[in-house]
């Protein structure tokens, strides 16, 4: 729903004091001067710099108590009067512009006089809590930023079309409109025309001042991964472009370093999603009420840039003090983030991984919260095979060469083997005296894990049911090397 629509049926309905939660404050004024015309309201505006401007210009003066006093004046019993506040929640620690303000919004019921604050974030005061209704400008949809490229792309050849053009909307989704533009025009200025690829690296840019989310721009494939073979037909079937329903998402267990980050982040390129990594801790937040600012803002965000893969790792660690901190702040960011798993509607595949299922709570990973909890074992002979090779061959170490007996080892351990080999200059045997496997160090917490997984979750490398019982490997001479 379009924000002339939002505040038209509010202000039919009465309601005089809004918050319009934006980071557009400029559009946001120009779309409701739209409204103000269509309507034949009363509009005035209001900011520190300019003052107030009731269609006459500005006053110059910046005093925010001068301005809420005059909204009484824009009563005229028939039209509706507006006063547009831009960032007056810097005022609102003040006693005299919080009574002034609940003055007016008080009268406003009776004389037709709506105030209406832009700001970035809500920080309402609590003497107005009741007083005030929130609604939220929302990002530009892909129509909106059509236009805006067609505005900028004038000139013949500049303009994607077709495929072209969905590949560049998608890139382009989950930006203001100030940002797409300036994308757009940087883009037609480097490469004279306006490349997907180009907006994904500005996009990434400005996902990092949200300082909450990264878009991951990678290379990884399937391909760069041995095993997991289950998995990987599972969830390309889950996201096929013709599947009729959306799919929801994936819980990944798993022993450390078997490849869960690296699966999550190869799935948008082999889907042809941007991947979004979702970095829980920067959530939390010192201020009253800022956590849960955040974790809306970074979800509003998400859900703009559908269709998206959504990575949060180790996520366990996030949310181990829901319900026991005294605060509360972890429980309701767990309840904002559950209630967008179950609510949403924007295409976006959730990935979570963990360590240790059992430290999360158990309305997180019942059924129908995500489409399937996979275990990832430690892999086996096959598996490591094919883990050595595409290593070897990743870092330039002759694949032909002796490897060290590595049963218990991850894949990221044989990645740190022929890493070391190729760093040091060393065949893979010598390597892998500087390797100490987490089956060793961490044996009991594998071995834990693995118990709690038989019968509870499936199998990443097999379709069913993931079993401890697996096909012991053949038994080879162990030989002394010289």
């Amino acid at each position: 729903m379009c924000l002339q629509k939002k505040l038209r049926e509010l202000i039919d309905a009465g309601f005089s004091g809004l918050w319009v939660q934006t980071q557009e404050p400029d559009e946001a004024i120009g779309e409701i001067r739209k409204l103000a015309t269509a309507e034949s309201y009363r509009l005035a505006t209001w900011d520190c710099c300019h003052g107030l401007d009731i269609g006459e210009g500005p006053d110059s003066n910046g005093d925010p108590l001068a301005a809420i006093n005059a909204l009484p004046a824009m009563a005229d019993g028939e039209h509706a009067g507006l006063l547009v506040l831009t960032n007056l929640h810097r005022y609102l620690q003040g006693p005299e512009i919080t009574q002034a303000l609940f003055h007016a919004i008080q009268q406003g019921k009776r004389s037709k006089t709506f105030a209406v604050i832009l700001a970035p974030i809500v920080q309402i005061p609590t003497e107005l809590e009741k007083l005030i209704v929130v609604i939220e400008h929302d990002l530009p949809a892909r129509t909106d930023l059509e236009e805006i490229a067609r505005g900028i792309a004038t000139e013949e050849g500049e303009m994607p079309e077709g495929a072209d053009l969905d590949k560049l909307l998608d890139a382009a989704a989950g930006l203001t409109r100030y940002e797409a533009e300036g994308a757009f025009a940087l883009s037609l200025v480097r490469h004279s025309q306006i490349l997907p690829d180009a907006v994904w690296q500005l996009k990434a840019g400005a996902l990092k001042k949200n300082g909450t989310l990264t878009l991951h721009r990678g290379k990884e494939r399937f391909a760069d991964l041995g095993g997991l073979e289950h998995l990987k037909d599972f969830s390309l079937r889950c996201m096929r472009p013709s599947g009729r329903i959306r799919p929801k998402g994936l819980m990944l267990l798993g022993v450390p370093g078997t490849g869960k980050s690296c699966w999550a982040k190869s799935l948008g390129n082999e889907t042809g999603r941007p991947c979004i990594t979702l970095d829980m801790g920067a959530l939390m937040g010192s201020l009253v009420g800022q956590t849960e600012e955040r974790t809306r803002a970074a979800l509003q965000v998400i859900d703009a840039m559908a269709p998206a893969v959504l990575f949060c790792d180790e996520i366990e660690k996030a949310l181990a003090g829901t319900g026991t901190d005294t605060s509360g702040v972890t429980t309701r960011m767990f309840g904002t983030l559950l209630t967008w798993m179950n609510d949403h509607e924007s295409d976006i595949f959730v990935v979570c991984t963990s360590n240790d299922i059992s430290k999360l709570p158990p309305e997180f990973t019942r059924a129908g919260r995500f489409d399937a909890v996979f275990f990832l074992d430690l892999p086996t002979a096959k598996q490591r095979e094919q883990i050595w090779a595409i290593h070897c061959a990743r870092y330039g170490v002759d694949a032909d060469q002796p490897r060290p007996e590595a049963e218990n080892w991850t894949g990221a351990e044989i990645e740190s083997c022929c890493r070391l080999a190729a760093l040091l200059d060393v065949p893979l045997t010598e390597a892998a005296v500087d390797v100490v496997p987490v089956a060793t160090t961490a044996a009991d917490r594998v071995e834990g894990l693995r118990q709690w997984a038989a019968g509870r979750v499936l199998d990443a490398d097999h379709p069913g049911r993931y079993s401890r019982t697996r096909t012991p490997e053949p038994a080879r001479r162990a030989v002394t090397r010289r």
